[in-house]
């Protein structure tokens, strides 16, 4: 039987943190799903379509890695995938607090979900989405932050590059 992985997100923009996350959980799953959430509500950078795509290419070769986008609440989701396992990422303390609430949810809405957590490489403790933006606003490099494909992307968005 395959073991499958959800990882959903708004990956706005993907970080290499999120690779770290990715990269490790492709060693223990058969498969991970890495999910776009759209959201309305929450004013985005990046379209889902263009996080998708970066996605899809930084994980080109990786065959247990796919790609899809979701809108709507993710257990109706993952029943629809046949995936009864969530992945979430934590960086800090504070996503603990966040990501329990999340997880506690989503099983009182389907008891079939579990929620499996992973924490990121401390390296990337501290990059976060909205520091990665700022730095390409004002004219930084982050290399060190979201691969080339993600930043190139930012830099067009941006009109920096």
């Amino acid at each position: 039987m395959k073991r499958s992985v959800i990882y959903p997100g708004s990956f706005d923009p993907l970080t290499n943190g999120h690779i770290n996350i990715i990269k490790r959980a492709s060693s223990t799953f058969d498969e991970v799903i890495v999910s776009v959430a759209i959201n309305s509500n929450k004013s985005s950078l990046m379209t889902v379509d263009q996080r998708v795509k970066a996605i899809k290419k930084v994980f080109a070769k990786n065959k247990k890695v796919k790609v899809d986008k979701f809108e709507g609440l993710l257990v109706q989701y993952a029943k629809s995938k046949k995936v009864n396992t969530i992945l979430r990422g934590m960086r800090t303390v504070q996503d603990f607090e966040y990501e329990m609430q999340m997880a506690t949810s989503n099983n009182k809405l389907n008891s079939k979900i579990e929620t499996v957590f992973m924490v990121a490489d401390a390296k990337f403790s501290h990059i976060s989405s909205s520091l990665i933006k700022d730095i390409i606003k004002l004219g930084g490099n982050a290399k060190e932050f979201v691969p080339e494909p993600v930043e190139k992307e930012l830099k067009k968005i941006l009109k920096k590059g």
